[in-house]
């Protein structure tokens, strides 16, 4: 008998997701599959209900939500035998889409049903875990603006990135080791991608891959405000890397070293995160999570 574990984020994207043990009967039958639903009330609760549930022996526990939601969930996981499983009910949803798993309710329990499971890298940055992107900068003071709205719309996100821009004249000064080279600046954006995803259909790591043991860097240094305005647009368009100030890396692995202040304003798959230390270290962990897809 395999148990299934659904850890349940209710007011995710718009909370109208109709996930309920009557509908999982009707995919999973008693006598194959143990189900069980636990309901977020909390954000971080998902990371106590998943603890919960390894040690209850699930073998499948399936994330439900946004990227917020699946991240606590996976993160849980890593190097562990568990299969994660995904229902993207969540506004960006990025890793699924990355991973091609659908956002109709229906054509998910199918996928889960079907257990068709792939390994796919996991990034992380000191001891915290990421599995699409992360970043500093810019888009970490988007998703800042945008949490602080408390709708998770795309007008939303929009309203979010134009205020980001009224405040991109405040840039941080870091010194960044990549690939055997040290580079001193004032970035507009550093962004560290695992997957080719941003959500709402954005990307600015077009190539990259969940399964090529890599991080794909972008990273784009002070601009003028005309060339910032230019950036988003073209960023929106996926035409971003045309400008010449935009440079592009892989590498397994990046330092990035503050030069005032040991606070790093951050986001982590589209979650804000304050880091309160000098340092932040961000490496690829290869074939670290087992996911249905």
């Amino acid at each position: 008998m395999k148990h299934i574990h659904f850890i349940l984020n209710p007011i995710a994207g718009k909370g109208n997701n109709n996930l309920n043990l009557e509908l999982l009967e009707k995919y999973f039958n008693k006598k194959d599959f143990n189900i069980v639903i636990k309901q977020t009330a909390y954000k971080k609760q998902a990371i106590k209900l998943t603890q919960e549930s390894i040690s209850e022996n699930a073998d499948i526990i399936v994330a439900c939500g946004g990227d917020g939601t699946i991240n606590e969930v996976a993160s849980c996981l890593v190097n562990l035998p568990i299969i994660l499983g995904i229902i993207p009910v969540g506004s960006g949803n990025g890793l699924a889409s990355n991973l091609n798993i659908p956002k109709d309710l229906n054509s998910a329990l199918t996928l889960i049903k079907s257990q068709t499971i792939k390994q796919i890298d996991v990034g992380q940055l000191n001891n915290n875990y990421f599995f699409s992107n992360t970043g500093i900068g810019f888009d970490a003071q988007v998703i800042k603006h945008y949490e602080a709205s408390n709708k998770r719309t795309l007008i939303s996100y929009v309203k979010a990135t134009l205020k980001s821009l009224k405040k991109s004249n405040k840039l941080l000064e870091v010194e960044t080791e990549l690939n055997g080279k040290t580079i001193g600046h004032k970035p507009f954006l550093i962004f560290i991608s695992n997957s080719n995803q941003m959500g709402y259909n954005v990307s600015l790591t077009p190539k990259a891959s969940l399964q090529d043991g890599m991080l794909d860097i972008l990273i784009v240094p002070e601009l003028s405000f005309f060339k910032i305005v230019l950036f988003s647009i073209l960023m929106l368009l996926k035409k971003h890397h045309i400008l010449k100030e935009v440079k592009n890396y892989q590498t397994k692995q990046i330092k990035i070293t503050k030069k005032d202040r040991p606070i790093f304003q951050i986001q982590i798959d589209g979650e804000f995160l304050m880091i309160k230390n000098r340092t932040i270290d961000i490496s690829i962990l290869e074939k670290a999570l087992t996911v249905i897809a």
